[in-house]
């Protein structure tokens, strides 16, 4: 694994006692059973200017947290997915504007749940959904827990999420599922990149783990990340406090102890901070690390733009207030509105168990959060660490 080239906090704008705030309080956090441990990492310029690990990595061993602990990524993979097919755009091997049935043809005949005065009717796509639904989740496909109550049911009735599936069979099953809105009209959040990991499997040739690995994560150099932990790096898999310290409910997280036939372009990947970190730098430079370009800096513009449509309904608040919704990210549209700082421009993504990552292009800054949380508890990190992040600013 390489490391990023690093900076003096002072040299970056921070101020080093500002920054010493993060440490400080995530420890306290730890130290009061509400966290097992946490890795941060913040950038500008191009340069590292904090990275550091506090708690534990495994609550049962009590075993120090690194900066090389492996994390469940969750929905921090669609970034990485998207990017896969925007790389596939740039190649000429697919269009956005195509209709998703061109490459799964199964979803040519997807019927659309509508719901009117009580009554749960099904009708037909009032206009295909295309590649681009796919990377700003105006598709239609959503996740179990955020359809409307029928839906639900159909979702957990078919058992759609089962790893014994190839990625194939998971398409086509979701496919016999009505949509919970008609394509491009709504923001609904779920298992649209799934479906973009389908799509690159097949222009592909190869499974998405491959696909990724060798596109993307071998050229960035981001050895520690895949869908699955190897045995010989299983010590390093970081682990949350056994119980939800709010509820006492057990938590279970993803089994990533071995591969599975279902790679989920949605929230399959266990990465590193600093691979990760990798990752975010590339897209902060417009589609290139080092020597290594992966996209142009025109297509990381198109990305980190929003493309919700103009009247498009928001189906959960996973989106804050003053953003819309790129193509694998999500974009802020105003300075004010949402509750945390940062400004218009500002894009990023997060996953369910507290993982998260934004890029700020005004302040050349990114920073990036590696937890392993109930779901209950990620927006409460979420906003403590980007108020800890920009509240470190001295310039």
């Amino acid at each position: 694994m390489s490391n990023l080239p690093t900076i003096r906090p002072d040299e970056a704008g921070f101020s080093v006692e500002r920054l010493e705030r993060i440490n400080a309080v995530l420890r306290d956090h730890v130290d009061r059973g509400r966290l097992a441990g946490a890795v941060t990492l913040l950038s500008r310029f191009g340069k590292v200017a904090h990275f550091s690990a506090v708690g534990m990595r495994d609550p049962a061993t009590g075993e120090a947290l690194r900066t090389d602990a492996l994390f469940r990524c969750y929905s921090m993979t669609k970034p990485v997915v998207s990017t896969m097919i925007m790389m596939l755009v740039e190649q000429g091997r697919l269009l956005i504007t195509d209709p998703v049935a061109k490459y799964i043809p199964a979803f040519a005949a997807t019927k659309v749940a509508v719901k009117r005065d009580g009554v749960l009717t099904l009708e037909d796509q009032a206009r295909p959904m295309t590649v681009q639904d796919l990377l700003r989740h105006t598709s239609g496909l959503s996740y179990e827990f955020l359809a409307m109550p029928e839906l639900q049911q159909m979702y957990m009735d078919a058992r759609i999420f089962r790893r014994s599936w190839t990625s194939m069979e998971h398409a086509e099953a979701l496919a016999q599922l009505p949509l919970n809105s008609q394509p491009g009209t709504r923001w609904d959040y779920g298992r649209s990149t799934d479906i973009l990991g389908t799509i690159v499997e097949i222009i592909t040739g190869s499974s998405l783990g491959d696909a990724l690995r060798e596109h993307i994560f071998d050229p960035l150099g981001m050895d520690d990340t895949g869908f699955y932990v190897p045995e010989g790096s299983l010590h390093r898999l970081a682990e949350p406090m056994p119980r939800d310290p709010d509820t006492g409910e057990a938590v279970k997280l993803l089994d990533v102890t071995k591969p599975f036939p279902f790679e989920s372009g949605g929230g399959g990947l266990v990465s590193s901070a600093m691979d990760y970190a990798r990752f975010i730098q590339m897209i902060q430079n417009g589609g290139v690390l080092g020597s290594t370009r992966l996209l142009s800096r025109k297509t990381v513009s198109l990305m980190a733009a929003d493309h919700l449509p103009e009247g498009a309904s928001i189906g959960s608040d996973l989106l804050p207030p003053g953003h819309g919704f790129g193509l694998g990210f999500a974009v802020r549209t105003h300075d004010g509105l949402a509750p945390s700082p940062g400004g218009a421009g500002q894009f990023f993504w997060s996953g369910i168990a507290g993982t998260t990552f934004w890029i700020d292009p005004e302040e050349e800054f990114f920073a990036l959060l590696m937890i392993q949380v109930p779901p209950n508890q990620r927006e409460e990190y979420r906003h403590l660490f980007r108020n800890l992040a920009y509240g470190a600013f001295g310039d």
